[in-house]
């Protein structure tokens, strides 16, 4: 079985669209591949000859101008891939920035488990707390270990009758 060489005719709009995408600074690599491959098919190159210049299969490069040629650049456009949808929506993080302004107004504290289960329980989202922590930063939040200390709660009339004491069984020592 003998293969003919694929041959691509370009027009000069072609030839100057060409050239603006290989220019554009936001271009994929994928994306990239195909348009050399491309490119190098307008200087009159074979499908084998761009396959060793851009070391990529044959297969690729064929796959590459046949979509070209079907298609024109348009059809070089990878298929959308399908995501997971996020667990969260913005909704969830602006309702819990809310609760966390309302909490600090009151003094409150909370730990990034806290926070997730708080979600979890009032919004119906299930994040993890590390990825709660990344979200957070991303917002522009900014926290600190907090002391464990229990002197907010202090009694300062035990406190003084608890001083009264020491400076008792200091004197008799």
């Amino acid at each position: 079985m003998v293969m003919t060489p694929l041959r691509v005719e370009f027009s000069p709009a072609q030839v100057a669209e060409l050239r603006r995408r290989l220019r554009c600074r936001e271009l994929v690599p994928n994306k990239r591949m195909q348009l050399e491959c491309v490119r190098l098919a307008a200087q009159g190159r074979t499908a084998p000859e761009i396959a060793l210049v851009l070391e990529k299969h044959l297969v690729t490069v064929r796959g590459a101008l046949h979509r070209f040629l079907d298609g024109g650049f348009e059809a070089l456009a990878d298929a959308p891939r399908p995501e997971r949808p996020p667990r969260w929506k913005r909704e969830d993080l602006d309702a819990l920035e809310d609760m966390l302004d309302a909490s600090a107004a009151k003094g409150r504290i909370w730990t990034l488990p806290a926070l997730a289960e708080w979600l979890r329980r009032e919004r119906g989202v299930d994040l993890d707390s590390s990825w709660l922590s990344v979200l957070l930063h991303r917002d522009g939040f900014r926290w600190k270990r907090t002391r464990d200390s229990i002197r907010y709660q202090a009694n300062p009339a035990l406190q003084a009758a608890a001083w009264e004491r020491l400076e008792g069984l200091r004197l008799y020592g």
